[in-house]
């Protein structure tokens, strides 16, 4: 929607705003002009085809005529209202919700009196202000309508669309625990690259702390998942259930615990280590000589506590 600049009539100025841009218009006029074109000539030929084999061929030229002139023009309606039933579309929801508010006021007031009225009034609006997770649902798939809007209002202010100014599809979108998640599909002519430089201005629309881009699809490069985040659910404190084990009767001690420090080597106990005792190693027997004589014991041998005995 855009603004129009005031004008002036009889010596007045009054100020206009235009539902639908002046290019939207104008591009909108030129292809339903398209449309009907196109549509009274394919269904008027395949009319008068058809009806060439029942017909005289002139017959079946005005009976084609007949048939695709009208469809024609319903399908220059369509494409002419298209930009309105595309804002209908963006405000279907809450339309709903209005339409069905209203209807329940109405048959509320009709059907009940004053006091009823206000008793139900006052419950439907009282108890989810009172109660806590109902309050935060609420709130939580409020801002869900809200988000959506806020994105359109970025596709349409300061990210590049495609030459015939189509904005892309805004599908759905549900709470999360740190915020709201939105499924998007891109028009031709943007992709995620694009969007993934104004991330801290989508931010900003959407009053987020932070907003992410993800694909929702592997085969589809199209189809994106907004993720905007508004608060952390983290850096909650979290109650441990380990100090309600604690018993409140358990004696506490009096004296603290001393830890000593800056010990000296003498003043620290090493274990010592005894080795066992090793028993004397067993005599070796003589090995014959060559000529069958056994050779003499050597009595010069090294003594029994040699170290080589040890070994």
């Amino acid at each position: 929607m855009s603004k129009s600049s005031p004008r002036r009539f009889a010596g007045k100025s009054t100020g206009t705003v235009t539902v639908i841009e002046a290019r939207v218009h104008r591009s909108s006029a030129r292809r339903a002009k398209l449309a009907f074109i196109l549509t009274a000539v394919i269904v008027g030929v395949l009319a008068a085809v058809v009806a060439a084999s029942y017909w005289h061929p002139i017959v079946a030229l005005i009976v084609g005529a007949l048939i695709g002139v009208p469809c024609g023009a319903a399908a220059w309606l369509l494409v002419r209202i298209w930009p309105v039933l595309q804002r209908l579309w963006w405000w279907a929801t809450e339309i709903v919700l209005a339409v069905l508010l209203l209807t329940a006021w109405v048959q509320l007031a009709n059907h009940t009196s004053t006091v009823v009225m206000l008793l139900v009034v006052a419950l439907v609006v009282g108890v989810p202000a009172a109660i806590p997770p109902v309050r935060r649902q609420v709130k939580a798939w409020a801002w869900c309508l809200i988000v959506r809007h806020r994105l359109r209002v970025c596709f349409a202010q300061f990210i590049i669309a495609n030459q015939s100014g189509s904005l892309p599809l805004i599908l759905w979108a549900r709470p999360t625990p740190v915020g709201e998640r939105v499924w998007v599909y891109l028009r031709p002519g943007l992709s995620a690259k694009d969007l993934e430089g104004r991330l801290d201005k989508i931010a900003v629309t959407c009053h987020a702390s932070t907003v992410l881009i993800e694909r929702a699809s592997e085969t589809n490069a199209a189809y994106l998942r907004f993720d905007i985040k508004r608060r952390e659910v983290l850096d909650a404190r979290v109650n441990s259930p380990l100090v309600d084990q604690i018993d409140p009767t358990a004696p506490v001690s009096a004296s603290p615990l001393t830890v000593p420090t800056a010990l000296d080597l003498p003043d620290v106990d090493v274990p010592t280590i005894t080795l066992p005792a090793q028993g004397k190693p067993a005599a070796k027997k003589p090995t014959n000589s060559a000529n069958g004589s056994t050779p003499a014991a050597d009595t010069s041998s090294a003594p029994d506590d040699d170290v080589s005995d040890w070994i």
